[in-house]
């Protein structure tokens, strides 16, 4: 009954049945590996950045450029503060608000973009207080530009004269006439009563979309590994369900003519 099995055709399909089995299992395997090396390392970033506001900060100069490593870390600088901007659409907690970014123009000419802490509602330059006169030192966490459009930064355009979607060197460097660093920094403690606005994970380090893509991607594997034995055994019922109605005499003659057509080997061998 089974010596089909032996024939050309189904060697081949066989052979396709027992190297796409492992292959799908390894597939699927390596993108669950990807999504727990992921999630690990979105645990071991919110874990660092708890650590990172313990410790002793460091001049900015010796953080940048900001990477993964960087990302977090306390920096302190001294200069004036000048431009004030307002950053709407940004939550803290579960309520609406906005940030309170005022440029903090350094020694070295550049500006640092210093976010002095977040205020509830629709921004409003009437509520956000000013910035301190003279010279000042700041210490808060240090942060990555953002880019618009990426982990719920606002890619709006067309917003009020003093307002600016995202906190990135390339946007500011359009609203001031001088430098801007690319990177800024969020104040431990809110500034004039502000809310301090708590600093967030390296870009990359947590459980974004590209991780659950990878989950995704996964369970299509391990379906597809399914599919391929699901096929198999269907094809295999035919055959043996062809086999018996042919010796039943029960198969008609013009399928039995396009069969002996199709597979003369297989006939020949059997």
């Amino acid at each position: 009954m089974y010596r089909f099995l032996l024939t050309p055709r189904w060697f081949g399909i066989n052979v396709f049945v027992l190297l796409a089995i492992p292959f799908c299992i390894f597939m699927g395997s390596w993108q669950l590996s990807r999504f727990e090396d992921r999630m690990t390392a979105s645990r071991d970033a919110e874990q660092q950045v708890t650590t990172d506001a313990r410790e002793a900060a460091r001049p900015l100069a010796e953080l940048l450029p900001v990477d993964q490593v960087t990302s977090g870390k306390q920096a302190t600088a001294t200069g004036r503060y000048d431009k004030q901007l307002l950053v709407p659409d940004r939550q803290l907690g579960d309520r609406e608000g906005y940030y309170v970014l005022t440029l903090l123009r350094t020694d070295s000419g550049k500006a640092l973009p210093v976010v002095r802490g977040w205020l509830p509602g629709t921004p409003d330059p009437a509520k956000a207080p000013a910035a301190p006169k003279g010279e000042v030192t700041v210490t808060g966490a240090l942060q990555a530009s953002e880019t618009p459009g990426d982990n719920g930064v606002s890619a709006q355009g067309g917003l009020p004269a003093g307002q600016t979607a995202a906190i990135s060197a390339a946007s500011l460097i359009n609203l001031v006439p001088y430098g801007v660093y690319d990177a800024w920094v969020t104040l431990n403690t809110g500034d004039s009563g502000m809310k301090a606005v708590p600093a967030t994970a390296p870009a990359d380090s947590g459980l974004d979309l590209k991780a659950f893509q990878n989950l995704g991607y996964t369970g299509e594997w391990f379906v597809f590994a399914g599919f391929v034995v699901f096929m198999w055994f269907r094809l295999l019922r035919r055959e043996v369900e062809f086999i018996r109605d042919a010796e039943l005499g029960i198969l008609p003659d013009d399928e039995l003519q396009e069969r002996d057509q199709e597979q003369p080997q297989e006939k020949a061998s059997a």
